[in-house]
């Protein structure tokens, strides 16, 4: 039986996982990274389903790690305005990067080629163990550590045990770790669509009363589709054939970029509304999706994920300077009072934000519409949602401020 010792044990090697190990080698911190499943390998021939929107903040926490230039120069889409509707309104509300002097708003990445990047850095760490595959079978804790047994026999001794394992973790299971969950009563279907229009890089959402359908621009020209709706109209959609798929995508969308035509396989995934009570427990710490899991519609939800990664590893690395242990308790509790309320805050809104596209009724259309029109005329707020869609509001870890 092997056996190990290192300061922190991180069980999920996904992006939030792996930022957090990196994060952490950077300042000389000992890091077991444990993945039950092997990397889904990015492929160059085909464009992996999962994509997710960068934001700034995660630009630029991926570029100090050393994974962002390849992920720029391999297959990335910057998109430089945001549009968003109502079916069948008059008004459209529009987010331009130019007005907050930025480039871009962010960009569409695949899920996958993500992932690549950054466990190629891992690989290439000498403070990083890389435990994959192989799974946690077992936590333990007690007054001098985080005990974990895995499935291929190893035996680690951690300082800190941090669950990066996701929505179903079973690192929260173990520390007893309580949640707040409910459904959406939506499913998401994702799929990739060939546009009789150019995108013009730029990112689009229609909402209608069963939910919102997000049209995210990609490298090679085709759109990437999010739509949000009722789990018995997702199921239909999956059952269409490839022509009705893609005329009924373009109906939904209003054809704001003509016919659109069905270019990948379809996938659907119930959404649901999950955060926990708290973030730590003794000797334990939960980020991304294993702490919240928030409404797709803003595509925030990986963002947050990173944000996460990289205030934990911020609060890590000042207490080994400040010679305290990083598994001490008031420190893990400056992690949560950081990340909770803001993630928090970012999953009401975008939950309150999908209800109330929900509302049906002449006078509730009325309002709304009205709503849009006095924010599009409101520049000090556009400005501020635009800088909360950057990720660059609020309180940033060091790894997420802006690189000058």
């Amino acid at each position: 039986m092997k056996k190990s010792e290192v300061d922190v044990a991180i069980i999920g090697a996904g992006p939030v996982g792996c930022v957090l190990a990196l994060g952490l080698a950077r300042g000389g911190i000992r890091t077991a990274l444990i993945e039950a499943r092997a990397p889904r390998p990015w492929s160059r021939d085909q464009m992996d389903l999962r994509v997710y929107a960068l934001s700034r903040a995660s630009q630029n926490t991926l570029h100090r790690l050393g994974a962002w230039d390849r992920i720029e120069r391999t297959r990335a889409c910057a998109y430089n305005a945001m549009q968003i509707w109502e079916a069948g309104g008059k008004t459209r509300l529009e987010f331009r990067a130019d007005e907050v002097d930025e480039l871009d708003l962010g960009h569409i990445v695949e899920g996958a080629l993500v992932v690549d990047a950054l466990v190629e850095r891992v690989r290439a760490t000498p403070d990083i163990a890389w435990h994959c595959p192989t799974a946690l079978q077992k936590l333990e804790i007690n007054d001098e550590a985080a005990e974990l047994s895995l499935e291929d026999g190893t035996r680690i001794s951690a300082r800190l045990a941090v669950g990066a394992d996701g929505a179903r973790s079973r690192v929260r299971e173990w520390a007893g770790i309580q949640v707040r969950e409910s459904s959406y009563a939506q499913n998401a279907v994702v799929a990739h669509l060939q546009p009789e229009q150019e995108h013009g890089r730029i990112a689009r959402q229609v909402f209608h009363s069963t939910g919102p359908l997000a049209l995210l621009p990609l490298s090679d020209g085709r759109i990437s589709i999010v739509w949000s709706t009722r789990p018995d109209h997702a199921e239909e959609l999956l059952a269409m054939n490839e022509q009705e798929f893609g005329e009924a995508v373009s109906e939904a969308s209003e054809h704001v970029l003509g016919a659109l035509t069905l270019a990948s396989e379809r996938a659907s995934f119930p959404l649901r509304r999950l955060h926990a009570h708290n973030y730590v427990a003794p000797r334990v710490a939960l980020a991304g999706d294993a702490a919240h899991v928030v409404h797709p519609l803003a595509g925030q939800g990986m963002n947050l994920g990173l944000l996460d990664a990289a205030a934990l590893g911020e609060v890590i690395l000042d207490a080994r300077r400040a010679n305290s242990d990083v598994d001490d308790y008031l420190v893990l509790r400056r992690y949560e009072r950081w990340r909770h309320a803001e993630n928090l805050a970012m999953q009401s809104a975008f939950g309150g934000f999908n209800q109330l596209f929900g509302l049906e009724g002449p006078g509730v259309r009325s309002a709304r519409g009205l709503g849009m029109q006095l924010f599009n005329q409101f520049g000090p707020a556009k400005r501020l949602a635009i800088r909360i869609a950057l990720g660059l509001a609020g309180e940033l870890p060091e790894l997420a401020k802006p690189i000058l």
